[in-house]
């Protein structure tokens, strides 16, 4: 076989190699001249470009990041580790994050999926926890073309596949659909886990002398340059990067992941430090768990187990396979992991040691091939403070007159909006996904969270994800507030009390002063909302360069966040129960239309000045429903969303077929109004006193509207019209519809 030489340092400089894998003029130079004073070589140009990347430095993003409140007695880990960590009593907390891998599933839809949910698992467990649960947030554009149609079902498959074979239930998510990202589609997913406060364990290498052993499956060449990848835009008709994919096993992961829990809980004195292999594999995970504990490293890469023949120091740095940890255990008892993942039928291999000299060095068939400052790496990239500027759009939808929406008929209104693919049934989506398995599910897909027990106690967490991203294109700021206000309403609609979010933050372009605008100010608003809420940020990434051919994506920040149902019994979902039950509106209904689904539907776009919204309001609404839910007085609980109260009320009566007879003072349009801050909220007639006195006594808007029926009708009469529109007819317009497109 012919050796392939590598380019000289000279040779990269000439011909900017290094841009190619991108890294700017500037950056090459702070390299060369600044931090190691010579050209650096071919290994060690690739180690700083994938680790010097928006996915791994968050170079662009980091004073954004800087805004966010991350601490409160809940927190006990914040940001910077594999996932955040929040204390829910007994001596046990939650474990979650959240990540995207938007480009690989734009290029190969299932494996990019898969490796998603595979990835995010094993930051969960790499601190000690046992994963739960998968949720996932999914954006496509609209379903009337062949390639949305198969991304999604690639997607779903992908998602599907991962977490049905490794045994943890998918419980939860959104999906949503919108022209901007045709081109770009959004992956995002989240992992929830469970831990004893004495199991937590830190991404550290630490001790001189002590072992860097790699366990899990061999490195092939598969995702080199992800991180990379995923850093940079869309433009059609390149060469889609399929090297950059990665290829999952979820058999594989199942026995990683009870291995390293076994290594954690029965061998916790020996084990210094675990990690993820994840974006930027080898190099990342290495560098980083040197750079946090002050310390040096030598990686042996002779010993690195491989798939290939033949793989270069520099390839094996930066495969991104998959099912991979880096472990760092006490010198001497190397011997006793090896044993333990034997029986798992993994490799665990020593490859490097813990030295105390800040160098990180690599060592290849006798040679050194690195040897940089490791805080060069995963500390001292650049931090750049991007240009921003308002994009024109904004100060035009200013200007707008408000949409006012035509209704001739607003039970056909209805009948068409619950058709919309983003309010329409995902039923066709999540019965793929297992959500059963390990039987802790109490409330699954289709609520307004997904409820887990917590096993041995009387405890239980709602988790949700939510963001819609077409009030943050109208207002960053406010959508920004709207997203994490959406999440935690519906935590609370379930009975829960909100702790924490994780975030997705999925923007354009950075390097474009618009696209960096939207990203500061929509962080302002998230931030903003979590003080109000008190659900600091604990966890999340940041996926830029979301575009093609020049076009961005609406800015999307993703919200995933957990809360706390401190009694089973206080676990309340959104379906009407029974007939006579009393049907409120908590909260006001004004005319909000721009960004609404109604607007898009009757528009074919979204324009205009957003809603008022005012957070104070959200968070007294919220503490008084979830109070009556506590008390034992609200038979259901459903958050007002897309398509406003009718569609509510609609998708509480599904479930049982029930029916509803109403009536409330608003023009009938405004039945379709998304103004924020709403619930629609049954109560059995024995507790209607004691819900209104606690309603008032908390100084909160209630309507009581009407009652469920038991004939299956949904009957709506507002001042100037009316809806009248059977249950089971609605229903099923709703269930078929995505079916429909996809046929």
């Amino acid at each position: 076989m012919k050796t392939i030489t590598e380019p000289t340092g000279q040779e990269i400089k000439d011909q900017k190699i290094y841009a190619q894998w991108g890294l700017t003029d500037e950056e090459y130079r702070m390299i060369s001249e600044d931090i190691l004073g010579r050209l650096p070589n071919y290994t060690e140009t690739g180690l700083f470009s994938v680790m010097w990347s928006e996915h791994c430095s968050y170079k662009n993003s980091k004073p954004v990041l800087r805004k966010f409140p991350t601490s409160g007695p809940q927190v006990l880990q914040g940001p910077g580790e594999g996932a955040g960590i929040v204390d829910i009593g007994d001596n046990q907390a939650v474990v979650f994050k959240a990540e995207s891998h938007n480009h690989p599933s734009a290029v190969e839809p299932y494996e990019g999926a898969a490796t998603g949910v595979g990835g995010i698992i094993r930051d969960i467990f790499s601190m000690g926890a046992r994963p739960i649960a998968v949720l996932d947030s999914l954006r496509f554009g609209e379903l009337d073309n062949a390639r949305t149609k198969y991304l999604l079902e690639e997607v779903v498959h992908g998602i599907s596949g991962y977490g049905n074979c490794i045994g943890i239930p998918t419980v939860g998510g959104e999906v949503a659909f919108d022209p901007c990202y045709e081109g770009n589609p959004l992956v995002n997913a989240m992992c929830v886990g469970l831990i004893d406060h004495k199991d937590i364990q830190k991404g550290q290498a630490k001790g001189v002398g002590n072992s860097i052993m790699y366990v899990g499956a061999k490195t092939g060449r598969d995702g080199i340059h992800g991180a990379t990848f995923a850093s940079e835009e869309f433009v059609e008709g390149e060469e889609q990067q399929r090297s950059a994919v990665q290829v999952g096993d979820p058999f594989m992961e199942k026995l990683l992941l009870e291995a390293c829990l076994e290594l954690i809980l029965d061998h916790a004195d020996i084990l210094v430090g675990i990690q993820d292999m994840g974006a930027a594999g080898l190099v990342s995970s290495s560098s980083e768990m040197a750079s946090k504990a002050g310390s040096g490293l030598k990686l042996y890469l002779d010993d690195v187990p491989q798939r290939e023949t033949n793989m270069t120091p520099y390839e094996m740095m930066l495969s991104e396979s998959q099912e991979r940890m880096l472990i760092c255990v006490e010198q001497g008892h190397e011997a006793e992991v090896v044993e333990l993942f034997e029986k798992y039928d993994l490799d665990a291999v020593t490859i490097g040691e813990v030295t105390d000299d800040g160098l990180y060095r690599l060592f290849h068939k006798g040679v050194e091939v690195a040897n940089l400052p490791v805080d060069a790496l995963a500390e001292d990239a650049p931090v750049y403070n991007k240009e921003r500027k308002e994009p024109a759009r904004i100060q035009e939808f200013a200007e707008m007159n408000d949409f006012k929406p035509a209704i001739f008929d607003a039970s056909q209104t209805l009948m068409a909006l619950l058709q919309q693919p983003t309010i329409a049934s995902k039923r066709m989506i999540y019965e793929t996904y297992d959500s059963q398995v390990r039987t802790n599910t109490v409330v699954r897909p289709g609520s307004d969270a997904a409820v887990l027990r917590v096993r041995g106690t009387n405890k239980a967490l709602a988790m949700t994800t939510d963001c819609n991203a077409r009030y943050l294109y109208l207002n960053p700021e406010v959508g920004g507030q709207i997203a994490v206000a959406e999440a935690a309403r519906n935590i609370v609609a379930s009975g829960g009390q909100p702790l924490a979010i994780t975030d997705c933050l999925n923007y354009g372009s950075p390097d474009k002063p618009e696209g960096f605008w939207e990203l500061w100010t929509s962080a302002d608003g998230i931030s903003t909302a979590c003080s109000m809420l008190d659900t600091p940020v604990i966890s999340g990434n940041v996926s830029l360069y979301n575009e093609t051919n020049g076009k961005a994506i609406y800015p999307t920040p993703m919200i995933g966040m957990v809360g706390l149902i401190k009694n089973l019994e206080d676990i309340t979902t959104q379906e009407f129960k029974k007939a006579d039950d009393l049907v409120y509106v908590i909260g006001d209904t004004k005319a909000d239309f721009n960004g609404s689904e109604l607007q898009k539907m009757q528009l074919g776009k979204i324009e205009g000045r957003l809603m008022d919204f005012d957070l104070a309001v959200e968070k007294a609404n919220q503490a008084a429903v979830l109070k009556a839910i506590q008390a034992g007085l609200v038979a259901s609980a459903h958050d007002c969303a897309e398509g406003g109260l009718a569609v509510a009320i609609a998708e509480a009566s599904f479930k049982n077929n029930l029916g509803v007879d109403a009536s409330i003072s608003i023009p009938q349009a405004n039945l379709f109004s998304e103004t924020q801050s709403r619930f629609v909220i049954s109560v059995a007639p024995e507790n209607q006193t004691a819900f209104e006195d606690l309603l008032k006594s908390e100084k909160v808007p209630m309507t009581l509207i009407g009652k469920v029926t038991q004939t299956p009708q949904i009957k709506l009469t507002a001042e100037d019209g009316l809806i009248d529109v059977a249950t089971k007819e609605a229903n099923q317009l709703w269930e078929e519809a995505i079916p429909c497109l996809m046929k």
